[in-house]
């Protein structure tokens, strides 16, 4: 049955533009802004830049078609909608599982994801007066101690996002994305402007564009690799969620390209805000919470207007986070609704309360559980990471460009894409039958034998 005769019980997206802005909010998140512009610096500037496109052009964007292909067809939570599909190919029905694994990958990203974000939350109420670098880093290290505000914050962003995925996919999640993505970019580009005025804009510029292709290893062209398929939230079934309310009438590859086009703006107009604050005050780029909560927050101090500035950056930095969390939750509360027939708010509120749960024990790594190890010797906010991003993730990326790029019968695919024959088409199924696959494979093995991760 054609996609536009199926019909998901949790609604459709107005428009095409609803679409973009929640993929692209599933897609924007923490790694954009504390991540991606230390790398680019890093690794060679603009000649990372090159690669890291071409990454997302040959990997990531025909993964992320494959994902909303998928769940568009299906119309369903991405387990239901790969069970309809591995009937519709006449296939095993174990397929479901990939949608399964799908949505605890976004429930255990989610635990401590929020943890994280309420880093974020606790900065919007900073008055950015400390005396020093060392004052930051001394301030940032006792709130990683504090157990009772890192629960309290990790609390607060989940709650928040509850009450968004509960209140469905139209009054829910197309109502809060349609603010918090513009407000989002609104933001950045106020953030991008302060910068010009900094002292220290083309250094930063410079710092991020200048190629240096010196620096390009098969390291470098990995951390590519790597960035480019983590970046897109591809893996983990939310953008097949969102695709399950995509109207038929949508062109599937634009849009995914459009997508990916506005995550990486994102990514890189960060840069372009974060390190000309950085530069113009003496300091040395890092990434990682480093690069935010204590850099940052310094570097605000030292500069005219600072206290507005970097509020904005932290109320910034929790709406990428917040549309991130979102695309976490859903995929796991829409397989519960259709399965137990429940309602969206005791399914939001149970998901939620688990993934709390495992958030509590994150919270506490740092401090009452940083003795005890879990995965690879590592504490349970890094293991709940590793088992989540480098392998559950990679796993689904793998099966999903296997699925609809073998499994799947053509003429189902080139239905939903609505295309013919062509070069376009041709270089996508190549891609994806033969190249995605193995790549991801590899970004795997790397990480869970060799423990490269990027």
């Amino acid at each position: 049955m054609p996609s536009e005769e199926r019909k998901s019980i949790h609604g459709t997206w107005k428009g095409r533009w609803t679409f973009i802005l929640a993929a692209a909010g599933s897609a924007v998140g923490l790694g954009n802004i504390w991540k991606f512009p230390y790398m680019a610096g890093e690794y060679g500037g603009g000649a990372f830049v090159l690669i890291y496109l071409a990454c997302i052009l040959l990997i990531g964007v025909p993964i992320m078609v494959a994902e909303i292909l998928i769940g568009r067809r299906g119309r369903s939570s991405p387990a239901n909608s790969m069970s309809y599909l591995a009937g519709e190919a006449k296939t095993f029905p174990h397929w479901k599982f990939l949608g399964v694994m799908g949505a605890v990958a976004g429930l255990l990203i989610l635990s401590f994801y929020s943890v994280a974000a309420g880093w974020a939350f606790s900065y919007i109420f900073e008055d950015f007066k400390g005396t020093s670098a060392q004052f930051y880093n001394d301030e940032f290290s006792n709130f990683l101690t504090n157990e009772v505000s890192l629960i309290f914050y990790h609390s607060a962003f989940i709650f928040l996002t509850i009450f968004v995925v509960a209140k469905g996919v139209i009054e829910g999640l197309e109502v809060w994305l349609n603010r918090l993505m513009p407000i989002l970019f609104i933001i950045l580009l106020l953030l991008c402007i302060y910068a010009t005025q900094t002292g220290a804009f083309m250094q930063g510029v410079m710092y991020l564009f200048e190629p240096d292709f010196s620096k390009i290893t098969p390291t470098v062209i990995l951390a590519a690799l790597g960035q480019a398929f983590f970046t897109l939230s591809l893996g983990m079934g939310a953008i097949m969620a969102y695709g399950a309310y995509m109207p038929s009438d949508q062109n599937i590859a634009p849009t995914a390209l459009s997508v990916a086009m506005l995550d990486t703006s994102v990514a890189i107009l960060a840069g372009i805000a974060i390190f000309p604050v950085v530069f113009a005050n003496g300091l040395e780029p890092s990434s990682g919470p480093g690069l935010v909560f204590v850099t940052l927050p310094w570097a605000f101090v030292n500069m005219p207007l600072g206290i507005i500035f970097g509020k904005l950056f932290f109320i910034l930095l929790s709406i990428a986070a917040l549309s991130s969390a979102i695309s976490l939750l859903e995929p796991g509360v829409a397989w519960v609704v259709e399965s137990l027939k429940i309602s969206r708010l005791k399914a939001a509120v149970g998901l939620g309360l688990v993934a709390w749960i495992l958030g509590i024990f994150s919270a506490l790594s740092f401090d009452l559980l940083s003795e005890y190890t879990f995965i690879a010797g590592k504490n349970f906010f890094d293991s709940m990471d590793f088992l989540s991003n480098q392998i559950l993730l990679p796993l689904g990326g793998i099966f999903i460009a296997i699925f609809v790029g073998w499994v799947m019968k053509p003429k189902h695919v080139l239905s939903e894409l609505g295309l013919q024959r062509g070069f376009f088409l041709n270089t996508w199924f190549f891609l994806l039958k033969y190249i995605a696959p193995v790549v991801v494979a590899l970004i795997l093995i790397l990480a869970v034998f060799f423990g490269v991760t990027v």
